[in-house]
């Protein structure tokens, strides 16, 4: 009989089981308490009961395991001096959706070169993750893969469903199981009610087709997730940070039962991609909330060592240190001068 099955399949590539993994690259007690109390944190702000601002920074993606160890370094010790009035929460993020092509980040790519060494890449990722709650700072990524928290999920205090995958029934789905805080981007085009059913759908509990521990697949059951956030990013309609957008959604949160809970990307389509107008859309939305609004807890910044971005693919050789290979990203000095004056702003909160 002919086959009909994996006729476009060119290769099966075994990995590790998550449980396997785990083990292999374990937390420790002190990385544990790290997550436990980062998630606590962000639970209270996302329910107004601390009134701080949820500030999740870093690079667009971790290419560079050693510029990554920099910046995290960096953000640890301004994290100390702001941390009365900001939560910070470092993005370390593994995976890149992509809209056709292009570099799908350090999971699925570790050595930049296309080979997909997807276990070398799970396993860097875990120990980065180590690395960064070594130095005490909460940690959030951008889940893409439904495989990929079997392997991470214990390593984060936060995590966001993406402009292109908010509304998969999969992603929302996850989200409902993940035990972190989640928060759910606005769709690609903008608009946020999108993101607002899949906040309904998180909540709720949930039944779907996952894999365990030991890597077997099963039916996975939910309870559904309280904490969620809506992320407002912009999008092809342009920015959506401004007041009269934000009571929109805040009204869309209150009819549907949800948190009220939201998030300003201060990158994507809220700069229009343009790295170095990040401050600006902070510096409103931090007008916004010395105007009275409760209901903007946190606030997104793409944030690297260097400014901009460089083209990638290219030798490895020619790569530029603390230069983001995917998004471009505020230098680190434009970064901490910005943060500085949020904690200011805050104080209105206090």
């Amino acid at each position: 009989m002919k086959p009909v099955v994996d006729l476009r399949i060119e290769s099966f590539q075994p990995l590790p089981s998550p449980a396997a993994l785990l083990e292999e690259v374990p937390r420790t007690p002190d990385q544990a308490t790290v997550i436990q109390q980062g998630r606590r944190d962000i639970h209270r702000i996302i329910h107004g009961e601390d009134p701080r601002l949820l500030t999740v920074v870093g690079p667009c993606s971790i290419h560079d395991l050693k510029g990554g160890r920099e910046y995290a370094e960096r953000l640890a010790g301004l994290a100390g001096d702001l941390s009365d009035r900001l939560l910070l929460v470092m993005r370390v993020y593994f995976e890149k959706p992509r809209t056709t092509t292009g570099w799908k980040g350090l999971i699925m790519d570790p050595e930049l070169n296309e080979a997909y060494n997807i276990p070398k890449g799970l396993r860097q990722a875990r120990e980065f993750l180590g690395q960064v709650l070594d130095l005490g700072l909460p940690t959030a990524t951008e889940l893409l893969d439904p495989i990929t928290p079997q392997y991470i999920a214990d390593s984060l205090c936060w995590a966001a469903i993406g402009a292109r995958t908010v509304e998969s029934q999969t992603h929302r789905q996850m989200a409902s199981g993940l035990s972190m805080p989640v928060g759910l981007k606005n769709s690609t085009s903008g608009e946020f009610q999108t993101a607002v059913n899949a906040i309904v759908a998180a909540s709720r509990r949930q039944t779907f087709l996952g894999v365990t521990s030991a890597g077997q697949a099963a039916a996975v059951t939910t309870s559904g997730n309280p904490d969620t956030q809506l992320i407002l990013r912009g999008g092809a309609n342009g920015p959506n940070f401004d007041a009269k957008k934000v009571a929109k959604a805040v009204n869309l949160l209150e009819t549907s039962q949800v948190p009220v809970s939201v998030m300003i990307d201060c990158s994507h389509g809220n700069s229009a991609k343009d790295p170095q107008r990040q401050p600006s859309v902070l510096e409103d939305v931090l007008g916004q909330i010395q105007a009275g609004n409760r209901a903007i807890h946190a606030v997104m910044i793409e944030s690297n060592l260097k400014g901009g971005s460089q083209t990638f693919p290219a030798p490895l050789e020619n790569l530029e240190y603390g230069v983001s290979i995917t998004d471009g990203c505020l230098d680190w000095e434009s970064t901490e001068k910005a943060l500085r004056q949020a904690h200011e702003a805050m104080a209105i909160r206090f």
